[in-house]
């Protein structure tokens, strides 16, 4: 069997499908593709059988494992602490793993149907003093760890392994797309001590607060891009499908919406009514993290935050810089990419089950420095 010289990474959003193939090498060599529309997923299959058939021509490679990205409404993430006494003895890496891992038997046992994607050590507490890395050899008595998990129900993993299983194709490892997209892109933001990204999917909006590079809150909203879509819909009596150009074409073609019939300041009253709840909403997540200062930046980014013209930044409160982020398949795909293949020192990655034999830990976590 040949060794692939490429990484395979695939966005699956509820609306679109997003994958790029990147060379080990040579990453200028990167072919990009993303599906039609989807308004149920009724035909995914057949858009993962187009994607899959673009990258292996464009590759000349046989796909048989992919990388996963994957965002939900039902994402969810868990803030834990742990604690243990050493003794005044020298801090080993083993000692963070006894924590994790027993941290990560916690939330097994009491959210039984979640699936770990994500173990993010967000603070190192040793005799009572706050690092943001590891100080190891340190003489310590007591080390205590903030880890945030990032989990997603094993319903919807199983759902998309067994849509690329049908083609024969193994998924190693699964990513959080707003998690990664944020990693990726809070490096632009540096100067700010706390920003909040607001990543607004199809049928979520997810919301990632950032301060002195750590973040410190995920909130998912179930509500989205989706919902704009539904009200056009219903108030003008017509099918999705209609409804989701007339909203694609709001901002972009006058012109269109003339040639349709249709009011602009009717459909403007639709949709920012919709906005208006979606910018609330946001908003009171951001307060709920207690950061309003006069350093904090808000970066609206996903294929739903298109719609939300700069008229929503007044929604925001004036002591937040709002800005909104282009965003291309090449983009979200490479932050699962940089993600994947270089994880932050503080991050925990969660390994496959199906590994050659290892020590136990190693079973399950690989740190990286």
């Amino acid at each position: 069997m040949s060794i692939s010289t490429f990484e395979i990474y695939v966005d699956c959003g509820f609306s679109k499908l997003r994958a790029s193939a990147f060379h080990k090498t040579n990453l200028k060599k990167t072919p990009h593709v993303e599906s039609e529309f989807l308004f149920d997923h009724t035909e995914i299959s057949t858009e993962v059988q187009k994607i899959i058939t673009f990258l292996e021509k464009n590759t000349d490679e046989y796909i048989d494992k992919i990388n996963l990205m994957i965002d939900s409404p039902k994402m969810l993430s868990i803030g834990i602490s742990v604690s243990k006494k050493i003794d005044g003895l020298q801090l080993k890496q083993d000692d963070i793993q006894f924590l994790v891992q027993e941290a990560k038997q916690q939330i097994l046992k009491y959210y039984k149907n979640q699936n770990i994607i994500h173990i993010v050590i967000n603070n190192y507490k040793i005799n009572n003093i706050d690092y943001d890395y590891l100080p190891l050899n340190t003489k310590c008595n007591l080390i205590a760890l903030d880890i945030l998990f990032i989990c997603l129900p094993d319903e919807i993993i199983k759902y998309y392994r067994n849509i690329f299983y049908k083609f024969d194709i193994s998924v190693s490892q699964i990513i959080c797309s707003s998690y990664a997209k944020v990693k990726t892109y809070e490096k632009n933001f540096l100067p700010y001590e706390n920003v909040t990204f607001i990543n607004v999917g199809y049928n979520e909006t997810s919301i990632i607060t950032y301060s002195n590079n750590k973040i410190i809150c995920l909130n998912v909203l179930p509500i989205g891009g989706n919902h704009i879509t539904n009200d056009i819909s219903k108030l003008l009596k017509i099918d999705l499908k209609q409804a989701e150009n007339i909203k694609i074409n709001f901002n972009k073609k006058e012109s269109y919406l003339i040639d349709k019939g249709l009011s602009h300041k009717f459909l403007q009253q639709i949709i920012f009514a919709r906005a208006e709840e979606i910018i609330k909403m946001c908003t009171q997540s951001i307060k709920l993290s207690s950061l309003i200062t006069n350093s904090s930046k808000v970066v609206f980014m996903g294929e739903g935050s298109k719609i939300l013209d700069n008229q929503c930044k007044d929604k925001i409160s004036s002591s937040h810089d709002a800005y909104f982020l282009e965003e291309k398949t090449e983009d979200i795909c490479r932050a699962g990419f940089t993600l994947g293949m270089d994880l932050n020192r503080d991050e925990v990655m969660v390994m496959p089950k199906k590994l050659k034999k290892q020590g136990f830990f190693e079973k399950f976590f690989h740190f990286f420095n």
